[in-house]
């Protein structure tokens, strides 16, 4: 279930795997498979043309011979009679079944009902949102994560007036900390953002049924022409409600990615015990979605007896301007941050970040090949 990464890197792995029953897949999307880290960036800057982003040609997809099921949705699910509802009321039976649905945009409780307010999930968003920034609008962005940052500059790129509003200190600040994110805030700046932070959106004004501003706590009114909301995502799981399928923030499953008899779940919408992470985790990034769905895969195959962990270090990474920012591990908020290589004043840098005195993440500031050095300090027990 799911047609993205996650769910075609399952599909593609159970094939590669010697598994050579019927292998149906199914994604709510019209779309054949696609990628979505391009959509917020080179899709909305115009640099690339949708095709560019699809993840597999048809014709690789034919050899995988997949019963490939595309806008078709989900409502359903009874793991005791092995059976997935669509809903045309289609009934799918499985003898193993991977979830890999992903995520829906977060939305405001207030305001979608106007025109020229968007969110950036799917490559029909990404597309709507860029006829909309191609008459030049004045353009507010609710949330300075990495997407939200990312679709803040491509705008400036494109000459848009643009404004960020997120309620940290800092853009990123939930990503990378608010040192690293200073440094963030001042990119932005650099090429004309105006930032609004510390600051909750408390409205929407519209008229004739168009948005006209973004209203602040502090009563800043923000003129604006289209409002992008990226206040991020929630896991796509409305379809197994009632299910027994055990929910949390996400799909709950166990170290092996495994959440009920043959039931796995990969990609953005799982939830899993991670050992270093001190709890359970749900990774929001596409270098997990294809790492969990092969694990997934393998382990639905192995079967409980036959299955392995699934503890890898995280990998997340941004393009803003002329900026790669890449992090490995993890950038707890109150950990300690220290550059070890470069400098952030004049160029690329890397920074590691320490909790307990034990290196838990590295980042890289324009600094992939000097990032390679300092990542293996991250699984390394002894380092610090």
């Amino acid at each position: 279930m799911g047609a993205s990464a996650a769910g075609l890197t399952a599909a593609d792995t159970l094939r590669r795997e010697g598994f050579t029953g019927t292998l149906t897949v199914v994604g709510e999307e019209p779309h054949l498979p696609y990628d979505r880290p391009p959509l917020s960036k080179q899709v909305l800057a115009g640099d690339w043309q949708p095709h560019r982003t699809t993840l597999r040609p048809a014709a690789d997809l034919q050899r995988l011979r997949l019963d490939l099921r595309l806008g078709c949705r989900a409502v359903g699910l009874d793991p005791i009679t092995r059976t997935v509802t669509l809903a045309d009321g289609e009934r799918l039976g499985y003898d193993g079944l991977i979830i890999a649905t992903g995520l829906r945009a977060r939305r405001l409780p207030f305001g979608h009902d106007l025109a020229g307010v968007h969110v950036l999930r799917t490559l029909d968003d990404a597309l709507a949102l860029r006829a909309e920034l191609l008459a030049g609008p004045r353009l507010v962005v609710i949330g300075a994560g990495f997407l939200g940052s990312e679709i803040a500059a491509t705008a400036r790129g494109l000459g848009l007036d643009v404004v960020l509003v997120d309620v940290e200190p800092t853009p990123l600040a939930r990503q990378v900390g608010t040192r690293v994110g200073e440094l963030v805030a001042d990119l932005h700046r650099g090429h004309g953002v105006r930032l609004q932070l510390r600051r909750r959106v408390a409205g929407l004004t519209g008229e004739r049924g168009r948005v006209t501003a973004v209203v602040l706590d502090d009563g800043t009114r923000l003129p604006a022409d289209a409002v992008v909301v990226a206040i991020g995502s929630v896991p796509a799981t409305d379809w197994l409600a009632g299910s027994g399928i055990p929910l949390g923030d996400g799909v709950l499953c166990d170290h092996t990615c495994r959440v009920a008899p043959g039931v796995y779940a990969a990609g953005d919408v799982a939830n899993w015990p991670h050992p270093t992470a001190g709890g359970r985790v749900r990774l929001e990034q596409r270098t997990n979605a294809t790492q969990q769905a092969v694990t997934a895969a393998k382990n639905l195959l192995a079967g409980p007896d036959g299955a392995t962990r699934f503890t890898p270090t995280p990998f997340g990474w941004t393009d803003q301007y002329d900026t790669k920012i890449q992090i490995h591990g993890w950038a707890p908020a109150d950990s300690q941050v220290e550059v070890v290589d470069g400098d952030p004043q004049t160029g690329g840098f890397v920074a590691l970040y320490r909790s307990d005195g034990r290196v838990v993440g590295a980042l890289g500031w324009n600094s992939p090949r000097a990032l390679l050095h300092h990542r293996r300090r991250i699984a390394d027990p002894d380092a610090v």
